[in-house]
């Protein structure tokens, strides 16, 4: 589609710009431009009282729309439940296989390759995660790396048109491997840990990226034992993904997050389940029952599985439960994580190269479509009554 779309605020760089146009060209942005320029496409006025956002990313998404990728690492699964992410805002999503056995692992690396647009790559959260801290991940199944596993996962980061992310123990794999892993290009998180601070500090040196929902499945800081939660909020170059939803981490602490850590470092991930986007009040997650209840998704016993929650829920959540303008909580949800992925020349934002990915929203941040490299997806009526 070649375009010039007009009409609504453009979040451009963590600021709103009014009277101003987006021109789309070959699925990707050219320019943000002055109502007056001349442009060689059609214009495309969408609703004047709405705004346009960069296309929200997500880097922990295991299900959707019915479907959990462990039970099908496919590229069907992933093209499914990216697809179901994007009728609720989000137009990139990482698939995420938490802590499964090796074939798992391949038949995902190799979904990914082919499951197209919108899907940046795949995340591996676990197997090489701490025994003290499964949260809901099989414990039978956490174990430390092979030689076999750290070839895979070079291989695969070499191959992959996209992304590898992988969310580790610290120490349960060591520093020389996190080394190994980082030269290979994988973007590295710690979660599930149960890491010293001086375990994190060592870790980031050693080419750690990030924090993997941060504060859960992690020992909050004590007096005398700051924990890795500590060498999360300190270190002012890492990022940190936390499921904003006021079920897994308390409003207290997510503003502590966010006064300790340097604006574009904080990401709001989803870490959703199959129900999402759905009516579906439970489902099976390797042989447990996960039960689904007033927003909140937990086994029989009530260990947390996950959440019940797309990206444009939290970013909601952030601005009226924490405060934050709007602007910020997108950023939250779309800059920070292309950022952190290393892919901010190419989705996350508005701006002249980057594919053209959007969302647009209502003033009160409800969604009413997103274009997928500059392809409309949502219902056509919207674009129909802006016309009119």
């Amino acid at each position: 589609m070649n375009a010039f779309l007009t009409g609504p605020d453009i979040l451009v760089d963590g600021a709103w710009q009014a009277g101003r146009g987006v021109l789309v060209q070959d699925g990707a942005v050219r320019a943000v431009l002055p109502l007056s320029a001349r442009v060689p496409a059609d214009r495309v006025a969408l609703p004047p009282d709405s705004l346009l956002a960069p296309g929200l990313v997500d880097i922990q998404v295991n299900g959707g729309g019915g479907v959990l990728f462990n039970d099908a690492p496919t590229a069907d699964a992933a093209r499914a439940i990216a697809a179901a992410h994007r009728r609720l805002g989000t137009t990139s999503i990482l698939p995420t296989l938490i802590t499964d056995a090796g074939d798992a692992m391949r038949r995902a690396g190799q979904a990914v390759q082919s499951a197209g647009q919108g899907v940046l790559g795949v995340h591996f959260e676990g197997p090489f995660l701490s025994p003290a801290r499964p949260g809901v991940h099989a414990p039978s199944l956490i174990r430390t790396p092979t030689e076999a596993d750290l070839a895979f996962l070079e291989q695969l980061a070499a191959r992959l048109p996209g992304v590898v992310l992988l969310t580790v123990a610290p120490e349960m794999v060591g520093e020389a491997t996190l080394r190994r892993l980082a030269a290979a290009g994988i973007v590295l998180s710690a979660g599930h840990s149960e890491a010293s601070y001086e375990d994190g500090v060592q870790a980031i040196a050693a080419g750690l990226r990030g924090f993997t929902h941060v504060f859960n499945a992690m020992p909050g800081p004590a007096a005398r034992s700051p924990g890795l939660a500590a060498a999360a909020l300190l270190d002012r170059d890492s990022w940190c993904g936390v499921i904003a939803d006021g079920i897994h981490v308390h409003p207290a602490m997510l503003r502590l997050l966010l006064a300790a850590k340097p604006a574009g470092r904080v990401m709001l991930v989803s870490d959703a389940m199959p129900p999402v986007g759905t009516r579906l009040d439970r489902f099976e997650l390797q042989g447990r029952t996960i039960l689904r209840s007033r927003g909140r998704l937990a086994t029989e016993d009530g260990t947390l599985a996950g959440a019940d929650l797309c990206l444009a829920d939290a970013v909601r959540f952030a601005v009226r439960t924490l405060g934050l303008q709007p602007a910020q909580a997108l950023g939250m949800a779309s800059q920070a994580p292309a950022d952190f992925l290393r892919l901010l020349g190419k989705v996350g934002r508005i701006a002249a190269g980057c594919r053209a990915d959007f969302t647009l929203l209502t003033q009160d941040l409800e969604v009413l479509g997103t274009w997928l490299g500059g392809e409309w997806q949502g219902e056509p009526g919207v674009l129909a009554r802006a016309a009119a």
